[in-house]
């Protein structure tokens, strides 16, 4: 019975060619494209799961002046050992502590004549009780036994000594660049080598210090429950309430805080909470101390873009079927009349389907196989068909279903003939199944039109954000870290740099203008409310670092020798003086975290973040010790220029490697994720209007068929070419145009939303659903019109004639 219904359905695809081709290429491209996003949905998923013990991480909700909330993970150094010694939900309890804001997240470790850039970590000597990373050489309760002692991971051994063998005991020198960590760089000893950080790793680091290091160097700022640096990480006992641990902890800064000063405005200082460490990579993103969301969202977005596709490949199987029933009828009416049941029928029809289901996997299968490495490059992720048993079980399920859903509606329809109506060789179409026909169409191009609008939204978001006019001048700017010798004499660094040809200005600063920076709300002024906290972002630069940057000034002067030292004076932006309320600012005097401060000039707002936000204040204070050098370099001259400061770089710092990045791509690297989705919208746009224009082109081949006697008759009668188009397009236009009205409101709402997380967006205009619109349209009239205007010029005399 199995080989019968094999063979039948065999003959069937062979028999009919053309819908079979549609059919494995709609079903093969949609699942193709569903496996691509399973893998990177599959990654993303993967993301710090990892780790054996459930771990949670304490983060801080920090009031803002304007009455909303900055949820940050920085936490107070002494947070972690009250939690362990009062809290007894807690079951251990550990300290990480990476690079502030304001400093570069590489530092140089030397052996010998090897100098290799590595990233560092502090923690506490449980810090591989809690994470799960595993420790290769080296015993993990004594690597800590000396505040001197260092970890490497076996990538940073290879690169440095060419071996993970006999390297314990070895001396090595750290050296950072930043101002913040030159109490910590000096001469260690390596005491372990764990494995680097697994790919599905939110944290990437290469060297691992003790965090009583750190501490012994900050006592007196982080043994404080007014300070903010490490990140507290906690493993609670079974059975213990998140939610009510949460609401035990909330408070604990401040009563800490008035049991040892007293003090009762405390609205200043933040409120903790717990969140599954987890949840970390995808769950990043909130608003006022709430949670709204981050990369999940993506995760969710092309997990559904996955589904539809496989759907319209599905509807097209579906409407190609049923389309082709008239052929079938007689075969139905004779199975019937000698005895088979209407289950037997449904089960040979969803064999079939079944069939053309595994012939579009091995296809898929090869078109994932030869699609895979461009996958990778957009996705920036080395995704790998691992064949393990997951994916193979994942992706014949999928084919299952598939199989399944596609195949459900045609066998039902085809078992439902009734023999003594097909056998006559009549097939009158019902209503019903008429209308379920055009609901599937309208489904298909639905998808589309809005894949299409938002298509068009994601690029012109994507353009404003390329093209807004900032504030400053990015272009041919390279910047890198004050590294080496160059931390001991930056000035004369700084100065030989401008002699080099093509070297237009050059200074340097700490933290970046990609939103890494310093600041605080611990700033007072003439006229500032009693309990009014403003939030201030602030960055320590060099001399003539505006000037590189071409920030333009409002009032007064920037930072200059002329004037003497300005390491007492202070210039904000726009944003700042209007928080401020400050009229005449020039000459007046700030306070700045126990310091005083005169305002010498006022510069033009300008954008320092990205464009998910406002320009908020900022403030610039003059600085000698940076760790960024920032270059400007004349147009058309950046290549030999570039290779003249390498040149001196390295004459400068013997043996240290001179890795520089250009400004206006750290700025794209902002939008990176936003610029991949908008690449992806666009290849999963195009497959799912192809997917449709195949399922299209069949139906009307179909129905040109299907017709044909009727085209004969009217063209004898003096019907013209253009009357027989008209007459088999009408139609499919009118399901097209119906597609496209319920597309417009739904991609509209989806666009809104997605929009509503920039300060700065295009408007969601008409033109858009006239472009996306006219182009479905256009999309539809191409597809079908091969088919149409080749049954329109047919010899009618061949037309009459067919049986």
């Amino acid at each position: 019975m199995f080989k019968s219904n094999f063979k039948i359905a065999f003959r069937n695809l062979l028999k009919d060619r053309q819908f079979t081709f549609l059919n494995l290429m709609g079903l093969a491209t949609g699942l193709a494209c569903t496996f691509l996003i399973y893998l990177w949905v599959n990654d993303e998923l993967s993301i710090d799961k990892f780790h054996k013990k459930e771990l949670f991480q304490v983060l801080q909700n920090v009031p803002l002046g304007d009455g909303g909330t900055l949820t940050i993970e920085p936490t107070p150094g002494i947070l972690a050992k009250t939690l362990v010694d009062e809290m007894p939900e807690v079951e251990d309890a550990a300290i990480v502590r990476t690079p502030s804001p304001q400093e570069n997240p590489t530092g140089v470790l030397s052996f010998d004549d090897a100098h290799i850039k590595a990233r560092e970590l502090y923690v506490t000597g449980n810090f591989f009780n809690l994470f799960s990373y595993n420790l290769l050489q080296g015993n993990k309760d004594k690597v800590f036994s000396d505040k001197y002692n260092v970890l490497l991971s076996d990538d940073l051994a290879m690169k440095l000594f060419h071996t993970t063998e006999n390297i314990i005991g070895k001396r090595v020198e750290w050296n950072r660049s930043d101002p913040y960590s030159k109490k910590v760089n000096g001469s260690y000893i390596v005491s372990g080598i764990f494995k680097a950080s697994p790919s599905n790793s939110s944290a990437q680091f290469d060297i691992l210090f003790t965090y009583e290091l750190y501490f012994d160097k900050y006592r007196s700022y982080l043994d404080n429950w007014g300070s903010s640096n490490p990140q507290t990480y906690v493993i609670l006992k079974q059975r213990t309430n998140l939610e009510h641990f949460n609401t035990k902890v909330r408070d604990l800064m401040k009563s800490k805080w008035k049991a040892l000063h007293g003090t009762e405005e405390l609205n200043w200082i933040g409120t903790l909470f717990l969140q599954p460490y987890s949840e970390k990579y995808l769950y990043n993103r909130y608003e006022n101390g709430k949670p709204v969301g981050g990369r999940i969202e993506y995760v969710k977005l092309f997990s559904i873009i996955a589904i539809f596709i496989l759907i319209i490949g599905c509807i097209n199987f579906m409407n190609l079927s049923t389309a082709k029933a008239a052929r079938r009828i007689k075969e139905v009416g004779i199975r019937k009349v000698v005895g088979a049941r209407r289950g037997a029928l449904i089960f040979q029809y969803m064999g079939e389907s079944m069939l053309m289901a595994v012939l579009s996997l091995i296809v898929a299968v090869i078109l994932v196989w030869a699609l895979l490495p461009m996958f990778k490059e957009i996705t920036g992720k080395n995704l790998i068909l691992h064949l393990n048993a997951n994916l193979i079980l994942s992706v014949l399920g999928i084919t299952l279903i598939t199989g399944l859903i596609a195949g459900s509606y045609p066998a039902i329809y085809l078992s439902g003939f009734k023999p003594a109506i097909v056998l006559k060789g009549k097939l009158n179409n019902s209503t019903g199944e008429s209308w379920v026909r055009k609901g599937l169409v309208i489904f298909q191009f639905a998808i589309s039109a809005i894949l299409i609008i938002s298509v068009i939204v994601v690029y012109k978001q994507m353009k404003l954000i390329q093209n807004k006019n900032l504030g400053l001048n990015k272009d041919n700017i390279i910047h890198f870290s004050n590294a080496g010798k160059i931390q001991e004499n930056q000035a004369a660094f700084l100065s030989e740099i401008k002699n080099i040809p093509g070297v237009i200005n050059t200074s340097a600063m700490n933290g970046n203008m990609m939103g890494t920076h310093s600041g605080g709300s611990g700033i007072g002024w003439e006229g500032k409310s009693p309990g009014e906290e403003v939030e201030f972002s602030g960055l320590d630069i060099d001399y003539g670092l505006i000037e590189t940057l071409g920030v333009k000034m409002a009032e007064g002067r920037s930072f200059s020798t002329k004037f003497g030292s300005d390491s007492s004076k202070v210039i904000f932006n726009e944003a700042a003086i209007a928080a401020m309320r400050l009229k005449s600012p020039i000459g007046k005097t700030v306070r700045m975290w126990g310091e005083e401060k005169q305002i010498i000039g006022v510069v033009k707002d300008f954008h320092f973040e990205s464009l998910y936000k406002k320009v908020g204040p900022l403030f610039f204070r003059c600085s000698k010790n940076n760790s960024n050098i920032l270059i400007k370099i004349k147009t058309g001259k950046e290549k030999e220029t570039i290779t003249g400061v390498e040149r001196f770089y390295k004459q400068f710092n013997q043996g240290l490697p001179f890795e520089y990045k250009f400004l206006d791509d750290d700025y794209q690297a902002l939008y990176s994720s936003e610029q991949r989705v908008a690449i992806l919208s666009r290849y999963f746009a195009g497959v799912a209007i192809i997917i449709s224009c195949l399922g299209l082109f069949g139906l009307a081949a179909f129905t040109a068929q299907k017709r044909q006697k009727e085209i004969g008759i009217r063209k004898v009668v003096g019907a013209s070419v253009s009357n027989v188009v008209l007459l088999l397009s009408k139609d499919f236009l009118k399901l097209v145009l119906v597609a496209v009205l319920i597309a417009f409101p739904l991609s509209w709402w989806a666009m809104h939303k997605w929009l509503e997380s920039f300060a700065y967006r295009v408007p969601i205009d008409a033109i858009i659903f006239i472009i996306a619109g006219g182009s479905i349209i256009l999309i539809t009239l191409l597809t079908i019109s091969f088919q149409s205007i080749k049954a329109a010029l047919a010899n009618p005399v061949k037309s009459l004639r067919t049986e």
